[in-house]
């Protein structure tokens, strides 16, 4: 008997069902597969599906594919399939098979043909808009095709005529004969092949005809051998279909299909559909724009791949759908990079300090460590000097109450250094504070063990000498409303999902390289975007501030 690591994942139905199968002597190898269709990359809501088809075989010792539902040329392309291999590796999964729908045509086409011949599926004239005025509704039984009576002879000179392209797109369909009159509309005649003259991808022009995705999923399932297919709720009534097709076409091997909860989040789009319109219409920079919940998006924008799986662990795999917080994802990322990241100092508003006792072209060198939580990522030097640059919120002039950072006549701690105290602000011919200038006290050293007195305040700097231009680039949620019926969903963007800044991180920051992260003291965690890549002027991408009001 194999048994499922439960330490590693969370047991639920599926696991359950799995492990049943495996006790019962029902399946002696599980066998998955996670079968996008390459019209889009993959969302967040993809790697749930990943991590739950990987793992839960991984876990027994079996099998799972990465298969390609590339059904429909028209709006399928390589440049999907080669971002969504790299995305299934980037999460940390190998798959054991790489198959295609495409695979399979020749066989799908001789099912089809079978169903013909045993007077089950029949080809049919009339366009979509006519189909759907005869299917019915819920309560009113749909009505025959005035085709549905052809005869097998007919029908099989039809369907080949079809294949060899003699008909226009729409002219003629497919269907298979079950019950106008059934409770499920699913079973009432449904389409299985449709005419669609394209080049495909990896076929190019062999096929005109192609097969609907109900009739080549439980097909693809079967000639691979899945045990179980494991797909989302919407799904759940296309099931008795699914059984039809792999018990009619006389199928090598009876796959089941079971269904799950897709993942819905708060503030986030969850439709490849709306995803590619905010692509096409420039709403975003691309697929892997950091605002994007793409998978592609969460990398460039510093997650993890860690983060993702754990937090697709952790929302678990249910019966019924729900709405996950999105602060949750945060928090996943926040745990992973918290003994990872680099924490380090960058002003993202500078404003300019001149410390007016301090010696003119002295520059110390002081000690700080490089994660206080790891003290294997060891420590480091950080330049102190004359001028420096401070955050500009963190002096007022006329400050609420509580208020504990830089007021003129005040003091505060600068991180890792000395106390200082405003003395002076200088302002333009605007009115604005363009700089302060200030006194520090040198008995007052950080580690020097001062205890003459106290203050409230610990603000942070970068060394005007040793600054570093960057850029930081601030997210907030891509949607104001967290509505995602509303196909007008363009009018809940939030204009302030992007802010773009210019200030300066410490200089020499250790391996800058695309991807590396960075714990901001009192922002936020970073990460180098790999797209603005330059070492000298390097672009920083917020993957999340440091604290959230989320709690597991």
């Amino acid at each position: 008997m194999v048994t499922l690591d439960h330490a590693s994942t969370t047991s639920n139905f599926i696991r359950n069902i799995v492990q049943e199968d495996l006790d019962a002597g029902r399946v002696t190898e599980v066998i998955t597969r996670f079968p996008p269709e390459p019209n889009g990359y993959l969302h967040i809501g993809h790697a749930k599906s990943i991590c739950l088809n990987f793992e839960l075989a991984h876990d027994v010792g079996g099998k799972t594919h990465l298969r390609f539902d590339d059904t429909n040329p028209v709006k399928e392309d390589v440049e999907y399939v080669q971002a969504i291999e790299g995305d299934v590796r980037w999460l940390g999964f190998s798959w054991d098979d790489l198959c295609f729908a495409s695979d399979y045509f020749d066989e799908m086409y001789r099912r089809a043909v079978l169903l013909v011949q045993k007077g089950l599926a029949y080809v049919c004239d009339l366009n979509s808009q006519e189909m759907r005025e005869l299917r019915g509704t819920l309560t009113v039984p749909g009505q025959d095709s005035p085709y549905r009576n052809r005869t097998v002879h007919e029908n099989l000179d039809l369907l080949e005529r079809m294949k060899q392209g003699e008909f226009p797109d729409g002219a003629k369909v497919l269907r298979a004969k079950i019950d106008m009159a059934s409770p499920n509309l699913n079973l009432r005649d449904p389409v299985l092949y449709r005419i669609t003259h394209a080049t495909h991808h990896r076929t190019k022009d062999a096929w005109c005809i192609y097969p609907m995705y109900d009739f080549a999923h439980p097909i693809e399932d079967a000639i691979e051998g899945v045990t179980h297919s494991i797909c989302t709720l919407e799904f759940e009534d296309h099931r008795p279909l699914y059984d039809w097709i792999v018990e009619h076409c006389e199928m090598p091997s009876r796959p089941h299909q079971y269904e799950f909860a897709r993942l819905n989040m708060t503030n986030t789009v969850m439709s490849k559909r709306k995803l590619k319109q905010l692509v096409d219409e420039g709403v975003v920079d691309g697929w892997d724009d950091p605002r994007m919940p793409t998978i592609s998006g969460l990398r460039r924008r510093g997650y993890t791949p860690e983060s993702i799986r754990n937090f697709a662990r952790e929302i678990g795999v249910a019966k019924s759908n729900s709405i996950v917080d999105g602060r949750m994802l945060e928090y996943f990322v926040r745990e992973d990079l918290k003994l990872k990241a680099l924490r380090t100092m960058a002003i993202l508003r500078p404003l300019k300090v001149v410390i007016t006792n301090y010696e003119e072209g002295k520059v110390e060198w002081l000690d700080a460590e490089n994660n206080a939580e790891n003290e294997a990522m060891g420590s480091r030097k950080i330049a102190f000097s004359r001028e420096i640059y401070i955050e500009q919120d963190d002096f007022m002039e006329n400050p609420p109450p509580k208020y504990f950072r830089l007021t003129q006549g005040t003091e505060v701690r600068l991180k890792h250094a000395y106390f200082i105290r405003c003395e002076e602000v200088i302002k333009n011919d605007m009115g604005e504070v363009v700089e302060l200038h200030c006194t520090y006290d040198p008995e007052t050293k950080s580690g020097s063990g001062f205890t003459g007195r106290k203050v409230k305040g610990t603000i942070h700097f970068v060394d005007v000498q040793h600054a570093q231009p960057a850029e930081f680039r601030l997210y907030e949620p891509l949607l104001l409303d967290e509505d995602q019926k509303d196909d007008e969903f363009l009018r809940h963007i939030n204009p302030r999902s992007l802010e773009v800044l210019r200030g300066y991180v410490e200089e020499g920051l250790q391996d800058l390289q695309p991807y590396t992260k960075y714990q901001f003291f009192r922002h936020g965690y970073f990460s180098v975007d790999p797209q603005r890549f330059d070492a000298l002027h390097p672009v920083f991408n917020l993957v999340v501030p440091l604290k959230s009001s989320y709690q597991l």
